[in-house]
């Protein structure tokens, strides 16, 4: 009977076990952006500034697709504030043009045709 008891309780200590597991996955998400970024500097800057932002997880720009992949908080973060975040470093964000002083601040190899 006391092995029944000890067995029950390890079963029901696994099953918490996984479902806190499955909790965990749902506290992230992520988002892929395209951007105008389009060099090794590029990749450097976006990756630094989003290493500070509220919510996020990782990032990590693709330099030769210039997609930005951001795994997040959706509790502390949206996908709007992310592009925002993105604009304000000085690259355009999917349909959002970069923010022009931020933009101008970024390095002439940069700069190449990846603002209109």
């Amino acid at each position: 009977m006391k092995n029944l008891f000890v067995l029950l309780l390890v079963s029901v200590f696994s099953f918490s076990v996984n479902d806190v597991k499955a909790q965990d996955t749902k506290k992230t998400a992520t988002i892929k952006i395209k951007t105008s970024a389009q060099c090794g500097m590029c990749k450097e800057r976006l990756e630094k500034a989003f290493a500070y932002e509220k919510g996020v997880k990782k990032s990590e720009l693709d330099v030769e697709t210039a997609v930005f992949t951001i795994e997040y908080n959706p509790k502390k973060t949206t996908p709007e504030k992310l592009k925002e975040a993105v604009t304000k470093v000085g690259y355009d964000a999917d349909k959002l043009p970069a923010n022009e002083k931020a933009y101008e601040q970024l390095p002439a190899c940069c700069q190449k045709g990846g603002h209109k």
